[in-house]
């Protein structure tokens, strides 16, 4: 998982040998949840799931949500629970702004607390900065509340992604011997039989067009003030 653009394809293309879309253009490519190619490591079978970015440029982050949460629940309902979820972030961007906030912030309700232990932080795009740059950044990324801080205080791995296959794999075997768990939308949907306006994730979404709605209304208010000012 992990906003548009934070190479969440490119990842799964490059250590499973599979041939899932990739964009190049401003637009966001994977527009449904995605499989790739099952593969074997360390003796282990591995099947990573590609979804689109809450920040997608097509859809609503609440059509987003529906889209993932679907596929969590049927998998879930399979008797398919998850090793370990690995949210991308580029090492790249120089501030990380509202919208990525807003996309962990997702991220979070999504997983819950619980899962945290099975949650790997990823940082990518190393080759687009300095190490120095780079290396400054992961540390503030890891060590600000406002930032990963929180999760990794709760069990969460943070480790960089080098784009090379035996960086990738390193990440992955991280994740291998997890006891697999269901996510919280999981237990919330299946178990507890939730819409999914009443889970965690969707109140978050509500919360947060709700704010957007309230900071929209205020900018038009100010507006109309200079120009009856005027």
């Amino acid at each position: 998982m992990g906003a548009t653009g934070t190479g969440k394809s490119t990842f799964i293309n490059l250590v499973s040998g599979s041939n899932l879309r990739i964009g190049t253009g401003l637009h966001s490519c994977t527009a449904e949840v995605q499989v790739g190619n099952s593969f074997e490591l360390d003796g282990r079978s591995v099947t990573l799931i590609d979804t689109p970015g809450f920040d997608d440029t097509k859809m609503s982050e609440l059509e987003i949500l529906k889209l993932i949460s679907d596929y969590l629940a049927q998998s879930y309902i399979d008797g398919t629970k998850l090793a370990g979820v690995i949210y991308l972030h580029k090492i790249s961007d120089d501030r990380v702004g509202g919208n990525a906030l807003r996309n962990f912030s997702m991220f979070r309700q999504l997983c819950g607390d619980t899962t945290l232990k099975n949650v790997v932080i990823v940082t990518n795009k190393w080759g687009e900065v300095t190490k120095q740059i780079g290396e400054a950044r992961h540390y503030e990324l890891a060590n600000d509340n406002d930032f990963f801080k929180p999760v990794l205080d709760k069990g969460a791995l943070m480790l960089p992604h080098f784009d090379t296959i035996e960086s990738a794999r390193g990440i992955l075997r991280r994740i291998l011997n997890n006891q697999p768990q269901a996510l919280q939308i999981q237990r919330e949907l299946v178990d507890e039989h939730k819409d999914i306006s009443q889970t965690a994730a969707g109140e978050n979404v509500s919360r947060q067009l709700e704010e957007l709605t309230r900071k929209h209304e205020e900018q038009i208010r100010r507006l109309k003030e200079d120009m009856e000012g005027n």
